[in-house]
């Protein structure tokens, strides 16, 4: 490959980067190798950040360095990460900054002094989670400046960080309330946004605004979907959904809709900036209906719980990309209808002979139908597991099929 087709792909990648919100590592290198006037240009487009001009003696003397000047300086080097990251990066450094005087030197930081901030966070009113995420990132920053040599210990490193589930946000989104929305929706392409997080479980926006039509493969009944959420998780980078009952129709409206060259499934919504949530709570208000705290997220649990009265939980999490541990954690919910069905007497059980009708078919049956689906309406398991096949396509060893074991 010559040089200008090199420069070429590097500049693709930084476009695509504006949607996909990463910077791959290749190409962050090469972002880094580039003279000042070449980087220049790229910033004047808004394909890279500014760079930062590096104090003096930042790095050869552990005594000069602040923590104003650190912070300042290791977020600036980070175009490795993406837009939401660089967000929590400034809000992490406004909490550092607001307790601890900027001019203070990195090498006076203690660990008490560590617990009194955290401590301080919470007396500011700020919620568990919010803290222990501020506690979890001003500990990757210390690591930093650790690795750099420019202090010998983490003050940071004892702090409790862990991130757990709101149960006082929880809400299970009703197919009555969804189907109201979506008669509200001002056209197909909002309908699917809407389907793809209730009924397909993606992560939006991230992961609807890199569905492809390429990856619709309509005979086998399945979608690939990239998440940059679990990218850099071994196997995280995708995996396959099916096309749910649900979605199904909605897929075909839009792709019979879309515009000929209209890669992205979502092609009219998808401007940089553009805020999803706040059109949605537009949508809802016309709809009628009360907004539910997390609109996406919890569509997105809500179809978790679903999907896991029926399938085995291991294949759930394949699908909604998500590991045992976090799905329990942050999507599984238990609901008003759990305890009233758990409170009613059990109905006495029906012997088989007086139905054989209802007699096991071992002999007849090829397959297992989920509970609540007839056979005509199940999703054949077998198209995602033929041959000896994963449903990421990666041929299985001896052991079988395991379980993603990544965290969102």
């Amino acid at each position: 490959m010559g040089h200008a087709e090199t420069i070429k792909g590097k500049i693709e990648s930084l476009v695509t980067s504006q949607f996909s919100g990463r910077i791959d590592d290749e190409t962050a290198r090469w972002l880094t190798s580039l003279g000042d006037k070449a980087y220049a240009k790229l910033v004047r487009v808004g394909l890279a950040p500014p760079r930062e001009t590096q104090a003096p003696g930042l790095k050869s003397s552990v005594d000069a360095v602040t923590l104003g000047r650190f912070l300042d300086e290791y977020t600036r080097s980070r175009v490795d990460v993406k837009p939401g990251t660089r967000t929590t990066y400034g809000r992490t450094c406004h909490y550092l900054l607001g307790y601890f005087d900027g001019d203070r030197r990195l090498s006076e930081i203690s660990e008490g002094d560590a617990d009194a901030w955290r401590l301080h966070l919470l007396g500011r009113g700020l919620s568990v989670n919010t803290v222990n995420r501020a506690c979890g990132m001003a500990r990757q920053f210390f690591r930093a400046a650790v690795r750099r040599k420019l202090i010998v210990a983490n003050p940071f490193d004892g702090l409790q960080s862990s991130v757990k589930g709101n149960r006082a946000r929880e809400f299970f989104v009703t197919e009555a309330d969804i189907a109201k929305v979506l008669v509200a929706c001002p056209n197909v392409e909002w309908r699917l946004i809407v389907a793809l997080a209730r009924y397909g479980g993606l992560r939006t926006p991230s992961e609807t605004l890199l569905l492809r039509w390429s990856h619709i493969d309509w005979e086998a009944g399945k979608m690939l979907v990239h998440s940059p959420k679990t990218e850099a998780h071994p196997g995280g980078e995708s995996r396959l959904v099916p096309l749910f009952p649900e979605l199904r129709p909605l897929l075909l409206e839009a792709f019979t809709a879309a515009e000929p060259g209209d890669g992205f499934v979502i092609a009219k919504h998808r401007k940089r900036g553009a805020n999803l949530r706040t059109h949605l709570l537009r949508i809802m208000a016309k709809a009628g209906v009360k907004p539910w705290p997390k609109l996406f997220q919890n569509m997105r649990s809500t179809r978790q719980t679903e999907l896991c009265e029926r399938w085995p939980e291991y294949i759930v999490c394949g699908w909604l990309g998500n590991s045992r541990r976090v799905a329990r954690e942050h999507y599984l919910q238990i609901r008003d209808a759990d305890f009233l069905r758990a409170s009613e007497p059990e109905k006495p059980a029906q012997n088989p002979a007086q139905n054989p009708a209802q007699q096991p078919c071992a002999a007849n049956c090829d397959e297992l139908q989920p509970q609540g689906q007839n056979r005509t309406g199940a999703i054949n398991l077998q198209e995602f597991a033929i041959d000896g096949t994963s449903s990421q396509g990666i041929p299985m060893g001896g052991a079988g099929f395991e379980p993603a074991t990544f965290c969102v």
